[in-house]
């Protein structure tokens, strides 16, 4: 094991290497750093799948800003993990905004399995429109959201359950869900 600033000269010469499109000097960096900021990220998050698309997203980012480490302000490992805390908090108050429109969803428009609305406080017009908005979302976004918010499935049990990558599901619960907010802005 290196000593600690044995390592961190060794990381720094990493990301000069990573500046100048090095790809195995990424590979270098991620064998060394990956398991710790996996970790990390785990904790946050506390989802081992977003932690990994966080762990992707960080390299992706050193990839891209390696140029702009100055070791004068600390340790590249130290570099790596603010990216890597930064980008799973962000992930996770993009998960709370997700759950708040769901549950602003889920409250405004109670709808039963059999895809009745029960929101009495709706005319029969305003109930229709509704109903139209979710029945013209596309099949495959339609299904995962009744899943995950009418079935109360986690992302990773729907995966599961349809047999696609947990990437997609997010996707597309995502993409749903924003078609919906769109269409239904004036109630909600």
């Amino acid at each position: 094991m290196l000593d600690r600033e044995t390592a961190n000269e060794s990381q720094a010469q990493l990301l000069r290497r990573i500046a100048a499109q090095d790809r195995q000097a990424l590979t270098d960096l991620y064998d060394q750093t990956a398991a710790m900021l996996f970790s990390i990220a785990v904790r946050i998050l506390g989802d081992p799948h977003e932690a990994e698309e966080v762990v992707q997203d960080v390299f992706v980012q050193i990839w891209n800003k390696a140029a702009t480490f100055n070791g004068t302000l600390g340790a590249p490992f130290h570099w790596a993990l603010g990216i890597t805390r930064n980008r799973a908090i962000d992930r996770l108050r993009a998960r709370q905004r997700r759950n708040q429109l769901a549950t602003q969803f889920m409250e405004n428009f109670a709808i039963a399995s059999d895809g009745q609305a029960a929101a009495a406080h709706l005319d029969k017009a305003e109930v229709a429109q509704i109903r139209s908005t979710v029945g013209n979302l596309p099949a495959d976004q339609r299904r995962v959201i009744e899943l995950a918010f009418f079935g109360g499935l986690t992302h990773v049990e729907i995966a599961e359950a349809l047999g696609e990558p947990l990437g997609t599901v997010k996707a597309r619960i995502r993409r749903g869900m924003l078609k919906l907010r769109d269409n239904l802005h004036g109630y909600l």
